[in-house]
């Protein structure tokens, strides 16, 4: 992609030739307790980067992965709550705290007080505008209980920058916080921010860059060696395929873009651009960029994970990212980075099936609250369907029901909930609130205690629905996407975390550690104090006998 002034000299690099990881040994570093704090913090979050796609590539990655895994590696993260999708999971990494306590317990709940005839309520929407609904929403960042890193560092310095750049509205909002100056996500045709945010002349030549390449058509990328032997058609129903495409894109299918690495690259460029632009980290104060890598999840829905789809999403991120940080190397600002994920991912069931797990399937469509409501509100003879939510997690009963009907329509969901064979467990409201918040490992956590580091009762179902391992919410393949996540199990929960910074001693340590950890890490790094009870720890990033905590 090309660029032009007044930051093309430091964003050619987008277009040029993918770049090597720089092996070299790294300068020494002087001891933590006289280090200066960084002056940048650059936070990724890769959307659906699960564990088990780092562990599967991490061999293969020369660029940006590459220069990170000689810093401080903790492959086994934890998104410890049972509500493993994209905005609980972005609301811990920056605020230190799981969703029950940020509010965020899914990406959309069921409020039957919401003020519209929609009762359906998106993580970062205000529903509260005339008009609005949960499809078509004015984005805000009202949900978010709490302060995030970027609110901490201001409230120490108020001239701290804070900017945050993603592929969805959600993650740029839910990492970002309540007080941004710039944000930026992009709504399927362009990169926006709020409607009283003016764009720089920056953003729009990058929107027309974008809008440039989305009308070209994009042919099949070549398929690196390690690629090949992934590269094979699963058949899902009679005329849909997917495991062997290589991007192909006819020109003006924007869709597709999404769901390919041409995605993250346009995000990562604008993020590298904006930051040029506001010379971050280049004055007396540390800025913090925040950036949300949404292709690696539009691949996972659209193609799974385990075909040359993904291979090829996971070598095109590694040389971005080394895009991105060829250009910070360029400012010459001492920058820290954190990389993660909000959640982790399945591969879909048809590609198990033939891969060892013939236990994978997907979900009976008579699992969906519509079918259960329907059958329940025929046996009961009630004039409207009384459930609402999802069958892969919260479910709420009707309050405008009498008591007595309310408390039978309950009873007998539950009934029919935990009698299908493929639901693993039904946990009530009055046994999630009733389970302390766990304070052990997350990989001991028990099914209530996942259930309840995601609840919140304001906003929460009255019963919540586990499903059996391996069983894919999506009854039908063929209408959207193929795969998904979102479960209690640890495919989903388990993520890579990352840190790294230029000097610092490198280790690995396998035991695991949550993303709410992510936060008081980084403010111990730049010397800011935590204002708020968290469910995050720091972790001591110094790997001899100094503590980078303290």
């Amino acid at each position: 992609m090309k660029f032009a002034p007044p930051v093309a000299a430091v964003l050619a690099l987008f277009a040029a030739s993918p770049i090597a990881a720089q092996q070299a040994a790294p300068a020494p570093a002087a001891a933590p307790a006289s280090r200066p704090a960084p002056k940048l913090l650059v936070v990724i979050s890769v959307d659906q980067f699960s564990a088990d796609l780092f562990a599967e590539y991490r061999a293969q990655f020369t660029g940006g992965l590459a220069r990170l895994m000689t810093g401080a590696v903790f492959p086994s993260g934890y998104q410890s709550h049972a509500a493993t999708e994209t905005c609980p999971g972005h609301s811990t990494i920056l605020s230190g705290a799981r969703p029950a306590r940020t509010g965020i317990v899914a990406n959309d709940w069921t409020d039957f007080n919401a003020p519209r005839e929609d009762k359906t309520v998106y993580c970062a929407e205000d529903e509260s505008v005339p008009g609005s609904t949960s499809d078509s929403y004015t984005v805000s960042d009202k949900h978010l209980k709490v302060p995030t890193l970027g609110e901490w560092m201001k409230r120490v310095d108020p001239a701290s920058r804070v900017v945050s750049v993603a592929g969805k509205d959600r993650a740029a909002v839910m990492m970002g916080g309540h007080k941004v100056d710039e944000l930026w996500w992009w709504n399927g045709k362009a990169f926006v921010s709020y409607a009283d945010r003016a764009a720089p002349a920056m953003v729009t030549k990058m929107n027309a860059n974008v809008a440039a390449r989305i009308a070209q058509a994009q042919a099949p990328m070549t398929l690196p060696a390690f690629c090949q032997a992934r590269s094979r058609a699963i058949a899902l129903g009679a005329s849909k395929t997917v495991g062997d495409g290589r991007f192909a894109r006819a020109a003006g299918n924007a869709s597709a873009f999404r769901a390919s690495p041409e995605f993250d690259e346009a995000i990562l460029a604008l993020a590298a651009g904006v930051a040029t632009d506001m010379k971050l980290g280049q004055g007396g104060h540390t800025d913090l960029l925040i950036l949300g890598a949404s292709a690696t999840d539009y691949v996972g829905h659209t193609f799974g994970t385990e075909g040359s789809e993904m291979c090829l999403q996971m070598f095109a991120l590694d040389r971005t990212l080394g895009k991105l940080f060829a250009v910070l190397d360029q400012s010459g600002v001492d920058y820290a980075v954190a990389l993660t994920a909000d959640h982790g991912g399945h591969d879909l069931p048809e590609r198990n099936d033939e891969h060892a797990a013939p236990m994978a399937a997907r979900i009976d469509a008579q699992l969906n609250p519509k079918a259960v409501g329907a059958e329940i509100a025929a046996k009961m003879g009630l004039a409207a369907n009384p459930l609402a939510g999802s069958a892969a997690g919260d479910i709420y009963v009707d309050p405008k029901l009498a008591k007595a009907k309310r408390d039978a329509v309950l009873a007998e969901a539950i009934r029919r909930y935990a009698a299908h064979p493929q639901v693993y467990g039904v946990y009530t409201r009055a046994q999630i609130l009733a389970t302390p918040h766990p304070k052990t490992p997350p990989e001991t956590w028990t099914m209530l205690e996942r259930a309840r580091e995601s609840y919140e009762p304001s906003r929460s179902g009255d019963f919540v629905v586990a499903l059996k391992p391996r069983v894919t919410p999506i009854a039908d393949p063929t209408r959207g996407s193929v795969a998904t996540h979102g479960s209690f199990w640890d495919y989903d929960r388990r993520v890579p975390i990352l840190f790294w910074r230029k000097g610092m001693t490198g280790f690995e340590q396998p035991l695991s550690i949550e993303t709410v950890d992510i936060a008081p890490t980084l403010a111990a790094l730049i010397k800011v104090p935590v204002p708020v009870e968290i469910d995050g720890r720091c972790l001591d990033l110094d790997a001899g006998p100094g503590d980078s905590c303290r």
